[in-house]
Parts: C-alpha cells; sequence; structure tokens
C-alpha cells in the first residue's frame, strides 16, 4: 500500500506542470486525498484537498484559479495541473490520503487525518 508522486521538474516562471499522485494496494476514489508542499526552509502547507466522501475541497488561496485538481479512477491516479506557475511556488509536492470521514477536507484533526503519505515530487520554478 503505498502512494507514488511524479511529474516534478524545472519550469521557467509561467509555465506549466501536471504532477501525479499514483496509488497502489489500494482505490484512491475511496479516499480524501491531498496535495502538500513544502518549500526550502518552510514548513508543509496544504495546496489542494478532493474528498469523494462528501464533495469538500480547497484551494489555498496563493494557488486558486492556477492549480487543478483532478482524479483518474481507471489509472487510480489524481493529478495537479500547475499553470503560471511562481518562484514561490517552488517546493517538494506529497500527495497524502486520508480515511473517509464525515469531515472530507476539513477534518479537524488537520494533518493527523492522513494516513498514507507519498514521497514527494520536486518542483522548481526559475525566475
Amino acid at each position: 500500500v503505498q502512494l507514488q508522486a511524479s511529474g516534478g521538474g524545472l519550469v521557467q516562471t509561467g509555465g506549466s506542470l501536471r504532477i501525479s499522485c499514483t496509488a497502489s494496494g489500494f482505490r484512491l476514489n475511496s479516499y480524501t486525498i491531498g496535495w502538500f508542499r513544502q518549500a526550502p526552509g518552510k514548513g508543509r502547507e496544504g495546496v489542494s484537498c478532493d474528498s469523494t466522501t462528501d464533495g469538500s475541497g480547497y484551494y489555498v488561496d496563493s494557488v486558486k484559479g492556477r492549480l487543478t485538481f483532478s482524479r483518474d479512477s481507471a489509472k487510480n491516479t489524481v493529478y495537479l495541473q500547475m499553470n503560471s506557475l511562481k518562484p514561490d511556488d517552488t517546493a517538494i509536492y506529497y500527495c497524502a490520503a486520508a480515511a473517509p470521514s464525515a469531515y472530507g477536507c476539513y477534518d479537524p484533526r488537520g494533518t493527523d487525518a492522513y494516513i498514507l503519505w507519498g514521497r514527494g515530487t520536486l518542483v522548481t520554478v526559475s525566475s
């Protein structure tokens, strides 16, 4: 049972990138999935979330309108399409799965609700 993020790389400011998170050993569609990032020297930040339990979801204000979360059930994969990238988006991006709950993306336990984390993929945006 694991998650594997991939698709990171180096892109210029204003460019686009799509990162993926593929699950093995379980079906992603049954879980709330969050994308997180950690920039150099900073703490982890929740970027986006999508829950099939209650349909809830969010994007952190700094990425709204630029990042889009999607799922491909057939491939057991979720994606984060990132457009109009900025240097401030430079970070390691992680996907994580939270067991189904009535709270969806707004579980009061916060990141403690996420029971499985992928290894992360590095996104570097050059200025």
